[in-house]
């Protein structure tokens, strides 16, 4: 799948990020590497019914985002650093995906329509740098971009503020704070939902 960037040549300021189009598919297919960024996921999680998704695991699912990228959706960002794809976000609006609309622990604060930034995905190097904070600002410009006047996200709150990379695909609450994301709702200790206000 080519070979990893490593972190210690480029600034973080130097980040490049793009949206997800065919022409990048390639590009995604590279960072997600052959378990699809997390257990076979190609990260449709919430774009899939659990059934289906539980289905589709691995090759299925990769073919699925990949039907998403090439229709034009442009369902997320890419983050590159010389060149090498080092970061993902998922991008969508919050009614194109199923698991989260019938989740209940992040359930609609209201009934305003809003687009959601549901998950990252940074390659190893990178994780811990602010790469997902990049990612995060540069999503709310994209959905600022297409029309949404709010976007929310759905991080994790640790107890004792340390996680496992692997427990915080969704970003964590320090990192939508950082980007001026306010608290709207929390139904578990360590799952507060976050949203971003566009005028």
């Amino acid at each position: 799948m080519g070979r990893k960037q490593t972190s210690k040549h480029v600034p973080l300021d130097e980040l490049v990020i793009r949206r997800a189009t065919p022409a990048r598919w390639r590009d995604l297919e590279r960072l997600f590497g052959p378990r699809g960024a997390c257990g076979g996921c190609w990260c449709m999680y919430w774009r899939l019914r659990r059934s289906e998704y539980e289905k589709k695991k691995g090759a299925g699912n990769r073919r699925a985002l990949k039907r998403l990228v090439e229709s034009g959706a442009v369902p997320g960002l890419i983050a590159y650093a010389a060149g090498e794809p080092i970061g993902w976000c998922a991008i969508a609006p919050r009614d194109q995906l199923p698991v989260l609309e019938n989740s209940r622990i992040l359930s609609r604060a209201d009934d305003q329509p809003v687009w959601s930034v549901p998950c990252f995905y940074i390659a190893r190097p990178w994780r811990g740098r602010g790469v997902t904070l990049a990612l995060l600002k540069a999503a709310a410009a994209e959905a600022r971009r297409r029309g949404a006047r709010i976007l929310e996200g759905y991080p994790i709150e640790p107890k004792g503020g340390r996680t496992a990379d692997a427990f915080a695909w969704t970003g964590l609450a320090s990192t939508f704070r950082k980007a001026g994301f306010k608290e709207v709702a929390r139904r578990s200790p360590t799952r507060p939902l976050f949203r971003g206000q566009f005028t």
